[in-house]
């Protein structure tokens, strides 16, 4: 086609062009540089503190060599495996607070790609830890169901956001000494539904001591799971 253009046409061409490139692109949520479909640019993701396979093989929590750490041998968790894409650390903790505590949402679909990437075996079900109703009026949102959508259609797998129902408020988990946590939760959740025989995947954005997903682990077994896996996108690490 360029043989019928004129000299001062091709120019024109090219800009229209760059433009379109620069409308496909996005900025990158943490250093704005333009990027892909993702938003997070080659070089942020590059340095996110992503976990290596150096980690406990049933809570993914950072050791010297894989194998399972001294506390889930000493007590062993309702939960079967945590897949967790990174450490809780900079950049990646910002992006997370952000999201969860000042709505912004366009970072969801980004998490939860970074979870994506490292999701080796596909679950029966997908449930994200539920918020009361009090909760979830304060925040507008719940943030494990939306990473748990982004999820569930990229493997194709159900999300039921109302198989778990949480019954009550509790203390806030961040505000929580380590040991008090599970005390914390203890009896707040219950299932709502059928799950006998099922692989069910249960969806948060942090893990911290496994309180939470425990005891959701706990009650899910209860009415009948064979595995619980935790699908968290960073997992905070203990002194």
């Amino acid at each position: 086609m360029q043989r019928f253009l004129s000299n001062s046409a091709i120019p024109a061409l090219n800009n229209v062009g760059a433009w379109w490139r620069k409308r496909l692109t996005t900025p990158c949520l943490l250093c704005s540089a333009p990027a892909t479909a993702s938003n997070i640019c080659a070089g942020c993701r590059a340095d996110l503190p992503w976990l290596d396979d150096k980690v406990c093989s049933c809570c993914a929590h950072p050791l010297p060599a894989p194998g399972l750490c001294g506390r889930c041998i000493a007590e062993p968790p309702h939960y079967d495996h945590v897949v967790a894409a990174c450490r809780y650390a900079f950049p990646l903790d910002g992006l997370i607070q952000a999201y969860k505590y000042s709505g912004r949402l366009v970072a969801g679909a980004a998490l939860a790609t970074l979870l994506a990437d490292r999701l080796q075996q596909r679950p029966d079900l997908i449930v994200p830890v539920p918020l009361t109703a009090q909760r979830l009026r304060e925040r507008g949102f719940n943030q494990a169901l939306e990473l748990a959508r982004v999820l569930g259609k990229q493997w194709g797998v159900t999300v039921n956001a109302g198989l778990c129902v949480k019954t009550h408020d509790t203390a806030p988990q961040t505000r929580l000494p380590w040991k008090e946590r599970r005390k914390n939760i203890r009896g707040a959740f219950v299932v709502e539904g059928g799950v006998a025989g099922r692989h069910v995947a249960v969806v948060d954005d942090v893990l911290t001591t496994g309180a939470t997903l425990g005891e959701l682990a706990r009650n899910l077994k209860r009415a009948g799971a064979t595995a619980v896996t935790g699908y968290v996108i960073a997992r905070a690490v203990g002194r």
